[in-house]
């Protein structure tokens, strides 16, 4: 598939943000509501240095895998709260260029809008490929929300300087909630009920739990 080359890798803070501050007009926070094809996406880091990135197509309605793809590389920016995308784009661009389809949805690991500056690692794959992506975190990340109830499917809205950011969602009974955000080309509401469709079984999506165990354990 296709991914769009709109910046080079950034080497400092200062043009890391100012890539995002830019790219973040680019997101559209409406699109589709159902999709065929879904993609997972993870990094599994080897060392600090050394990391395998992986990305696992699903046939939406089975959960079949139709695809997948695994990029091992190296995390070429530092670690900086706000700019941890950039240690991993760069492998994980490399893994999408490698698929033979173009999936309809991009399921991340991290963050959208929930991100300090509106822009994490959702936003920018969703921009660079043009396609609906959202993120789910496994932790909180910014914003403030309460508890949600404790069947499946409860929710409450994660809200970042008075505005709704993402939602703490429970995917199983009296599971700890993930924290999902929009990312691209997609609305709120259709984000959490793909996160909640696509985790039949388990606290995480299906198509995260396949990719981080392929990045862990790459063919």
């Amino acid at each position: 598939m296709r991914v769009n080359q709109l910046h080079p890798w950034p080497t400092t803070v200062a043009e890391a943000e100012a890539i995002q501050d830019r790219l973040r007009l680019h997101v559209e926070l409406t699109g589709p509501r159902a999709f065929t094809l879904v993609a997972g996406l993870d990094v599994h880091y080897v060392d600090d240095e050394r990391l395998t990135a992986a990305v696992v197509v699903l046939d939406a309605a089975t959960l079949s895998v139709v695809e997948q793809v695994t990029v091992p590389g190296k995390a070429e920016f530092p670690y900086v709260a706000g700019l941890f995308a950039f240690r991993e784009l760069p492998a994980l661009v490399a893994a999408l260029e490698r698929l033979t389809v173009t999936p309809d949805l991009l399921v991340c690991d991290g963050y959208g809008l929930a991100h300090p500056r509106g822009f994490g690692l959702a936003c920018h794959l969703g921009v660079l490929t043009g396609l609906p992506a959202l993120g789910v975190g496994k932790t909180p990340f910014v914003g403030a929300h309460t508890a949600p109830a404790p069947e499946r499917g409860a929710w409450t809205p994660i809200v970042l300087a008075g505005a709704t950011v993402g939602r703490a969602l429970r995917t199983r009974d009296g599971v700890k909630p993930v924290y999902v955000s929009q990312g691209h080309r997609i609305d709120l509401e259709t984000a959490a009920e793909q996160v909640l469709r696509l985790s039949p079984r388990f606290r995480l999506p299906e198509p995260i739990r396949r990719a981080d165990h392929l990045a862990r354990h790459p063919v």
